[in-house]
C-alpha cells in the first residue's frame, strides 16, 4: 500500500547490447588491412543465402555472447577471411563456407553507362 495513485511501479531497464559485432572503422581497416569486404553484417540464415551477391561472397558463422551470428564477407582468397574472422572472434568463429551468389565479380557494383540522346 505503499504505492501512490500518481507513481508508476518501478520496472528494471536493460541496456539494448549493440547488434553490430563491427565497429565502422574496423570494416574500413578491413578493406585495407584484410582485402576484405564485409556486405551483409549480423543477417539472419535466409538473408546471407541470396543470390543476389558476387559468387565469391563467403558466409561466416560465428559466435558472439552465446549467440550465433551469419556474415556474408568477400574476399579475393578465404585464407583473408579467416584471418580477419580469427584476428576478431577467435575460438568464436565457427564456420566459413561458400555463399549462393551468382553474379560475376568482375560486374558485382557495375552501371552501363547511360547513353546519350540522339537527336
Amino acid at each position: 500500500m505503499t504505492n501512490k495513485l500518481g507513481e508508476a511501479p518501478k520496472t528494471a531497464t536493460t541496456e539494448e547490447k549493440s547488434m553490430n559485432s563491427w565497429t565502422a572503422s574496423e570494416k574500413e581497416n578491413s578493406k585495407k588491412k584484410y582485402s576484405c569486404e564485409i556486405m551483409i553484417e549480423n543477417g539472419t540464415w535466409e538473408q546471407v543465402r541470396t543470390t543476389d551477391c558476387p559468387n565469391d561472397a563467403r558466409i561466416v558463422t560465428y559466435e558472439v555472447d552465446g549467440e550465433m551470428r551469419y556474415d556474408l564477407t568477400r574476399s579475393s582468397k578465404a585464407v583473408y577471411i579467416f584471418n580477419m574472422y580469427w584476428d576478431k572472434f577467435r575460438e568464436g568463429l565457427k564456420n566459413i563456407e561458400y555463399g549462393m551468389g551468382r553474379i560475376n565479380p568482375k560486374l558485382w557494383g557495375y552501371k552501363a553507362p547511360q547513353s546519350k540522346k540522339k537527336k
